[in-house]
C-alpha cells in the first residue's frame, strides 16, 4: 500500500506555516485548522487518547482513511470534535466497539467507518446516531458487525434527508421495512451481502427519481423481480445478484436509460433475454450469468456502444454468435462460457481493448480466427471444450500481454505454434491432436506456473528446462508419446506440486533429484517403462499424497523403510502391474498415517488442486478403470495387484481404517484373510482374487457398511460364506474357483456339522501338535500295511479323538499280521533264489 502512496507528512516542516502543509486546510480569517486529510499516508500504530490530534478543536473535516491503526480502538476523544461535519476513518484497521461519543457529533453530515477490522456497533449507539445527529446525510458502515440491531425497528427513524445509506456486509438479520426504499432524497442504498436479511420490494411508490445506486446482492429474496423498478429514472447502478429471484427479467429495465451497471447474475431468471436491455445507451457492465435464460442473442443492437464487460455465462443460450459481439470497440471482458452456442467464432474488428475472452463449454465449430491477433491487450483466452478444428494460428504469438491460454478439449491438430511466452502463467492445450515436439521456446516462460499438454501426440523428450524452474507448479504431460529418460536434475528450489507423466514411453530409473520437490503432492508416473527398485527415498517428501508408479518395470522386494520419513501423508498408492516380489512390507503399512482415522466431517468435501488446475487421476476402482476428474481429499486407496508378492497379508492393514479401496489381486499370497479387515469401515471395494488364500472368509467383513464390490475368486477359501447386510448383494463372480466355499449365493449348501479348519501354524506348533495327538509312525505303518486310504483315515481318527485301548490293540494286531507277512514273503523269495 505504501509503495504507491504519497505520504503527505513528509512535506511538513516546522519552519513553515502549518496551513501550507499538505493535507492541512485552515480558516482564512482565524487561521485555525479546519480540515485534515491524511488519507493513504502510510500511517500506522495506535492513536492514544492524549494524541495532539484531539487538540484540533476547530476541525470540520477529518479524513484518516486507508491507513493502518491496528489494533487501535476508535477513541472516545473523537466525540470532542463538535464542529466536525465529515469524518472518514474507513479502511484503517480500527477495531472494537464504535464509542457512544460518536453520537455527540451534532454537526456531522457524513460518517464513514466502513471496512475496518471487526468493528462493532451496538443498538444504543446506532439509535443515538440516527436519532440525534439531525444533520446526518451519509452513513457508511460497510463491514461493521450490526448483528445485534433489529433492522425492522431501527431503520424506521431514518431522516427523510438521507442521501447515502451503505450497510454492505454488516450481518444484518431479520426483516427490512419497505419504507427504506421510499426515502425521498436517497441516492445510494447498499444493503448487499447480508444473507440473513429478508427484503421486500415495494410494488409501487419507490423513492423519488433521485436513487442512483441500489445494491441488494446476496440478500434474502424470493419471488419475481418487479416491473415497478422502471420508475427509478435516475438509476445508474443496480446489483441484485445472488438473490434467488425467479420468473422473467422485466422488459421495463429497458426504460432505465441512465443505467451504467446492471448485475442480475446468480438468480433463477428464466425465459428469453429481453431485447430492450441491449438498447441501453449508457450501459457499461451487463452481468446475466448463472441463470436459466434461453434463446439466441439479438442479431442487431442499437445500444451497448459504451459496453466494457458482458457476462452471459452458465445459461442455456443458443444460436450463433452475432457479428456485433466482435465489433464493440470499448469491450474489455466477454464471457459466454457454458451455453449452447453453435457455429463459428466471428472475425474481430479493430478491438484492441479486449482483455478477457471466454467462449468455453459451447458447441462452437470451425477454426480459431486469425484475427485474434488484433486483440493486443488480451491477457486471458479460453476456447476450451468446443469442437474447434484446424491448427492453432501462428498469429497468436503476437499477443505479448497474454497470461492464460486454455484450448483444452477440442479437435485441434498440427504442431504447437511458437508463442510469445514471456508473460505466460497458465497454458492448457490438453485433449487435442497436437503433434511434434514440445517447443523449446517454452523454456523462456519464466513466469509459467501450470503447463498442461496432456492427451495429445507430442513426441520427443521432456525439455530439461521444465524441471529447473522454481516457478512451475504443475507439469502435466500424460498420455503422449514422449520417450527417453526423465530429466535428471530437478531444481533444489522447485515448487512443483503435481508431476503427471502417465502414459508415455519413458524409460530408465527415477532421478533421485525428485527429492528436491519438497512441495510435491501428486506424482503419477504410471504406464511407462521406468525401472529400478521401490523408491523409498520419496518418503522424505512430506507433502506427497498421491504416488502412482503402476505398469512400469519396477522390481524386487519392498523391505522396511530405512529413512525416518515414511510417507506420512500418502493417501493414494498404486504400484500395480510391476515385478515386485517378496512378502508384503508390514512396517511400511504401519506408517501410512493419512489412511488412518480421517474425520470426513472435519475435512469436508474438498478437492486436490487449486483455482486454475484440478488434480485428476486414473484409478482401478471397484473393478473398473475410472478417471477421477477431481480427487477428494478423503479418497484413500492401495493397489498392489499384478505383482509377485508372497506370504500372508499383514494384520496391520486393518488399522488403515480410512481406506476406500484395497487391491492385492493377482499375486501369490497365502494364509488367511485377516480378521482385522473388519476394522476397514470406510472400505468400498476389496479385491483379493487370484491368490492362494485359504481358510474361511472372516465374518467381520459382513459388518462393513459401504462395501460394494468384493472379489475373492480364484483362491483356496473354505467354509460358509458370511450372510446378511452387504454380503447378500454379491453374486457368484465374487467367489468363483474356491471349491471349499458353500452357502449363498453358491449352489453348494453347507454341512451344518462340518468343522472349521484351524488357522495355519508354524512348524514348531505343528511338531508339538503331532507329538500330542499321535499322528506319527503308527498311522503311517497302518498305511503301508492296510492301504493309504485306511491308514490316513485311522490317522485322522486318532488325530481327532486320541488313542482308546481298542485302537491300541487293533494297531498291535495289524503290526503282528504285517510282520508275519513280511517274514513269509522273505522265505518265498529266498526259496526261489
Amino acid at each position: 500500500m505504501c509503495e504507491n502512496s504519497y505520504i503527505k507528512m513528509e512535506s511538513w516542516k516546522e519552519d513553515k506555516d502549518c496551513c501550507a502543509w499538505d493535507g492541512v486546510i485552515c480558516d482564512n480569517s482565524t487561521r485555525h485548522v479546519i480540515g485534515l486529510d491524511l488519507s493513504f499516508s502510510c500511517l500506522f500504530g495506535s492513536i492514544p487518547s492524549n494524541s495532539s490530534l484531539f487538540l484540533l478543536r476547530h476541525l470540520k473535516t477529518l479524513n484518516l482513511a486507508g491507513n493502518d491503526f491496528f489494533p487501535s480502538l476508535i477513541s472516545s476523544e473523537f466525540g470532542r470534535f463538535h464542529r466536525l461535519t465529515h469524518l472518514n476513518l474507513s479502511g484503517s484497521s480500527f477495531t472494537g466497539e464504535i464509542p457512544y461519543e460518536i453520537s455527540q457529533l451534532s454537526s456531522l453530515v457524513s460518517l464513514d467507518l466502513s471496512y475496518n477490522v471487526e468493528l462493532l456497533i451496538k443498538t444504543p449507539v446506532w439509535k443515538r446516531v440516527i436519532g440525534n445527529l439531525t444533520q446526518l446525510r451519509e452513513i457508511l458502515l460497510d463491514g461493521t458487525d450490526m448483528s445485534s440491531i433489529a433492522p425492522n425497528s431501527s431503520m424506521m427513524n431514518l431522516s427523510s434527508s438521507f442521501t447515502t445509506l451503505s450497510l454492505h456486509q454488516c450481518n444484518l438479520q431479520g426483516t427490512l421495512e419497505i419504507n427504506i426504499f421510499r426515502l425521498p432524497c436517497i441516492q445510494t442504498l447498499d444493503l448487499g451481502y447480508n444473507p440473513n436479511l429478508e427484503v421486500f420490494l415495494p410494488k409501487s411508490n419507490w423513492s423519488s427519481s433521485s436513487l442512483k445506486i441500489l445494491s441488494l446482492s446476496s440478500t434474502n429474496f424470493s419471488g419475481e423481480f418487479l416491473n415497478s423498478i422502471d420508475s427509478l429514472k435516475s438509476l445508474e447502478y443496480l446489483n441484485i445478484n445472488n438473490c434467488n429471484f425467479t420468473g422473467a427479467i422485466p422488459t421495463s429495465l429497458g426504460n432505465l436509460t441512465q443505467i451504467i451497471y446492471l448485475d442480475l447474475s446468480y438468480n433463477n431468471f428464466r425465459g428469453l433475454l429481453p431485447l430492450s436491455i441491449f438498447d441501453l445507451p449508457n450501459l457499461s457492465v451487463l452481468h446475466l450469468s448463472y441463470n436459466q435464460l434461453v434463446g439466441p442473442l439479438p442479431n442487431h443492437v442499437s445500444g451497448l456502444n459504451l459496453l466494457i464487460d458482458l457476462s452471459l455465462s452458465s445459461n442455456f443460450l443458443n444460436g450463433t454468435l452475432p457479428s456485433w459481439l466482435f465489433s464493440l470497440t470499448s469491450l474489455e471482458s466477454l464471457t459466454l462460457d457454458h451455453n449452447q452456442f453453435i457455429g463459428e467464432i466471428g472475425e474481430f474488428k479493430y478491438n484492441n481493448s479486449l482483455e478477457f475472452l471466454d467462449l468455453s463449454y459451447n458447441m462452437l465449430q470451425g477454426s480459431i480466427p486469425s484475427s485474434i491477433s488484433r486483440l493486443m491487450n488480451l491477457s486471458y483466452l479460453s476456447l476450451s471444450s468446443n469442437n474447434l478444428q484446424g491448427s492453432i494460428p501462428r498469429s497468436i504469438s503476437r499477443l505479448v500481454n497474454l497470461i492464460s491460454v486454455d484450448l483444452r478439449n477440442n479437435l485441434l491438430q498440427g504442431p504447437f505454434p511458437t508463442l510469445n511466452v514471456l508473460n505466460l502463467r497458465y497454458l492448457f492445450v490438453s485433449n487435442n491432436n497436437l503433434t511434434g515436439e514440445i517447443p523449446s521456446l517454452i523454456c523462456n516462460a519464466s513466469f509459467l506456473e501450470i503447463l498442461d499438454l496432456s492427451h495429445n501426440n507430442f513426441s520427443g523428450t521432456i525439455p530439461k528446462c521444465l524441471v529447473l524452474s522454481n516457478v512451475l507448479l504443475v507439469l502435466d504431460l500424460r498420455m503422449n508419446i514422449l520417450n527417453g529418460t526423465m530429466p535428471a536434475t530437478f531444481s533444489k528450489g522447485s515448487n512443483l506440486r503435481n508431476i503427471n507423466l502417465n502414459g508415455n514411453q519413458l524409460e530408465g530409473p527415477l532421478p533421485q533429484s525428485l527429492e528436491n520437490c519438497r512441495n510435491l503432492e501428486v506424482l503419477d508416473l504410471g504406464n511407462n517403462k521406468i525401472n529400478g527398485t521401490f523408491p523409498y527415498w520419496l518418503g522424505s517428501i512430506l507433502e506427497l499424497q498421491v504416488l502412482v508408479i503402476r505398469s512400469n518395470k519396477f522390481r524386487g522386494h519392498i523391505g522396511n523403510p530405512k529413512t525416518q520419513f515414511r510417507f506420512l501423508n500418502l493417501r493414494i498408492l498404486d504400484i500395480s502391474n510391476n515385478e515386485f516380489n517378496g512378502p508384503l512390507p508390514r512396517k511400511f503399512f504401519k506408517y501410512l498415517k493419512a489412511m488412518m482415522n480421517v474425520d470426513e466431517g472435519e475435512v469436508g468435501l474438498k478437492y486436490m488442486g487449486d483455482e486454475y488446475y484440478h488434480d485428476s487421476l486414473k484409478v482401478t476402482m471397484k473393478g473398473s478403470n475410472i478417471e477421477l476428474t477431481r480427487i477428494q481429499t478423503v479418497f484413500t486407496t492401495i493397489d498392489f495387484s499384478n505383482n509377485s508378492f508372497i506370504g500372508e497379508i499383514p494384520q496391520i492393514i486393518g488399522s488403515l481404517n480410512s481406506l476406500k479401496g484395497l487391491n492385492f489381486s493377482h499375486n501369490n499370497l497365502t494364509g488367511y484373510i485377516p480378521s482385522s479387515f473388519g476394522n476397514l469401515t470406510k472400505l468400498e471395494w476389496l479385491d483379493l482374487s487370484f491368490n492362494k488364500l485359504g481358510g474361511e472368509i472372516p465374518k467381520q467383513l459382513a459388518d462393513l457398511p459401504w462395501l460394494e464390490v468384493l472379489k475373492l475368486s480364484h483362491n483356496q477359501l473354505t467354509g460358509q460364506i458370511p450372510s446378511g447386510k452387504q454380503f447378500n448383494t454379491f453374486d457368484n463372480d465374487s467367489y468363483t474357483d474356491n471349491v471349499g466355499l458353500c452357502g449363498f449365493p453358491l449352489t453348494r449348501t453347507c454341512n451344518n456339522h462340518e468343522t472349521k479348519q484351524p488357522p495355519p501354524s508354524t512348524l514348531q506348533q505343528e511338531d508339538k501338535l503331532e507329538s500330542k495327538n499321535g499322528f506319527g509312525w503308527q498311522a503311517v505303518s497302518i498305511g503301508y500295511g492296510c492301504g493309504v486310504i485306511f491308514g490316513t483315515l485311522m490317522g485322522y481318527v486318532m488325530f481327532k479323538i486320541g488313542k482308546p485301548k481298542w485302537i491300541v490293540r487293533m494297531v498291535k494286531l495289524e503290526q503282528h499280521i504285517l510282520l508275519r507277512r513280511l517274514k513269509n514273503n522273505a522265505r518265498r523269495s529266498g526259496g526261489r533264489n
